[in-house]
């Protein structure tokens, strides 16, 4: 098994969220994040290669909206979402949020 090294850092967070999967749309939470994906945890059944859309709140209070994620693994009910379309607002305070934290550590 081959395994890609990641061009990005991930952060750890603990946000409620939303994701929404064929009009269903459960709750979960997101545990770490980074400017391409997010690990998060809930209970709707997801394959790797779907398709969802999430909503988060960030601790800063800013709500980001990704229009389409691709899961890319799922372990039990944890899951790795690649983000791939979301609106600028959503990206300018995802990126904020990140800067913010690397600036702490």
């Amino acid at each position: 098994m081959a395994f890609a090294l990641r061009s990005y850092h991930r952060f750890p967070v603990v946000c409620p969220m939303t994701i929404e999967h064929w009009f269903r749309e459960e709750e979960g939470i997101v545990w770490n994040l980074s400017p391409t994906g997010w690990r998060v945890s809930g209970n709707l059944p997801l394959e790797r290669g779907d398709v969802c859309s999430l909503k988060m709140t960030l601790p800063t209070n800013k709500q980001i909206s990704v229009a389409a994620g691709i899961v890319r693994w799922v372990r039990g009910e944890e899951f790795r979402i690649e983000t791939l379309v979301r609106d600028g607002t959503a990206h300018a305070h995802l990126s904020d949020s990140i800067r913010k934290r690397t600036m702490a550590l």
